[in-house]
C-alpha cells in the first residue's frame, strides 16, 4: 500500500471513454494487467474514488473486488494524510480521541466515527444511571469497573498480546479487547466525558490509569479488569519487572505522548511480522508525533 497521496503533478480526470477503457482493463484477469492499470488510476489520487466507487458493487466478481481495493487504498492514502497533518501541526496539546479515531482510520478508512462515539456516550449514560458520583472513589471506581470488565466484558488480550488490532480504537471496542494502553484509552475517553481526575501512567513495560484529587491517589489496572493499585504496588512491578523506581515512571503522560507509545508498539508489530509497508507507515507517524 502506499502510504502517500501526490499533492503535484497528478494526471487529470479521465475522460468518460478513458473511464471505460480502465474499467474494461481491471476487470481483465492478468494480474500483470491490473497491476498497471491500478498504478494509473491510483495516479489520479483522491479523484477517483467518485467514479470508481460505484464499481465496488459491480455483479462482476472481479470488478468488484479490484475496485473494492483500489477505493480502499486511495481512502487509506487520505486517512494517512489527515493523521499526518494531525500529528504535525496538533503538538502537545492535540485531543487524544480526535487522535485515536484517525489512527483507526489509517487502517480503517470507513470506519464510523461518529457511531463508535455515540458508544462510548451511551455507556456515559448507562454509568450515570447507575453510579452515585458522591460516593467514596473506590466505591466509584468499582462500579465503573463492574460495567466496564463484566457488564461490558472487556478484558486485556492475553492470548494475542502483540496482534495488531489491539492498537486500534475501532477493534478494541468491537472485540471487548485490547493491550494495557488501548484498554485505558477507552477509560480514559469515559472518564473525561464524567470529568473525573483521571490520567493515564505510562510505566516502563506497562500502562495504568491513575485517579488523583487531593486526597486520594489510586492507580487503575484497565488489562486486568481495573485492579486497583496503590502506589506501593506500582513501585513493586517496576522493581520486580527489573526496571527499578523513578518518579517519573508514575508521573501522568500528555496526550502526545499516549499516541507515540501506541504508535511505537505498532511499529515494534509491524517489524517483528515482516510487514514492511505498515512499518514504515507507522514510521512516518512517530517522526511527526516527535516534533
Amino acid at each position: 500500500m502506499s502510504t502517500s497521496v501526490p499533492t503535484t503533478g497528478q494526471d487529470p480526470l479521465p475522460s468518460e471513454s478513458e473511464q471505460e477503457a480502465l474499467l474494461k482493463l481491471l476487470a481483465d484477469e492478468d494480474s500483470g494487467v491490473y497491476r498497471q492499470v491500478r498504478e494509473k488510476i491510483l495516479s489520479f489520487g483522491q479523484s477517483a474514488v467518485s467514479w470508481l466507487s460505484p464499481y465496488a458493487l459491480s455483479k462482476d466478481p472481479v470488478l468488484r473486488r479490484r475496485s473494492q481495493e483500489i477505493v480502499e487504498s486511495l481512502k487509506r492514502q487520505d486517512a494517512d494524510n489527515n493523521f499526518l497533518a494531525f500529528c504535525l501541526n496538533q503538538g502537545s496539546k492535540l485531543n487524544l480521541e480526535s487522535g485515536l479515531w484517525l489512527l483507526a482510520q489509517t487502517k480503517y478508512p470507513s470506519v464510523s466515527v461518529e457511531g463508535y462515539r455515540a458508544i462510548l456516550d451511551s455507556f456515559v449514560y448507562e454509568l450515570m444511571d447507575r453510579v452515585d458520583f458522591g460516593a467514596d472513589v473506590r466505591a466509584i471506581l468499582k462500579a465503573v469497573n463492574r460495567f466496564l470488565f463484566e457488564e461490558q466484558q472487556f478484558a486485556g488480550n492475553e492470548e494475542d498480546y502483540f496482534d495488531p488490532e489491539n492498537s486500534y480504537l475501532n477493534r478494541v471496542i468491537d472485540r471487548r479487547t485490547g493491550n494495557p494502553i488501548s484498554l485505558c484509552a477507552i477509560y480514559l475517553l469515559l472518564a473525561d466525558r464524567l470529568a473525573m481526575p483521571i490520567t493515564g501512567i505510562g510505566m516502563p513495560g506497562h500502562f495504568v490509569c491513575r485517579y488523583q484529587s487531593n486526597r486520594e491517589e489510586i492507580y487503575i489496572d484497565a488489562f486486568n479488569r481495573g485492579r486497583l493499585l496503590s502506589k506501593r504496588d506500582c513501585i513493586r512491578y517496576l522493581n520486580q519487572a527489573g526496571h527499578g523506581y523513578q518518579e517519573s515512571f508514575l508521573g501522568p503522560v500528555s496526550s502526545q505522548r499516549i499516541l507515540l507509545r501506541i504508535c511505537a508498539n505498532l511499529h515494534r508489530i509491524y517489524g517483528s511480522r515482516e510487514e514492511w509497508e505498515e512499518m514504515a507507515r507507522i514510521q512516518r507517524y512517530i517522526v511527526a508525533l516527535s516534533k
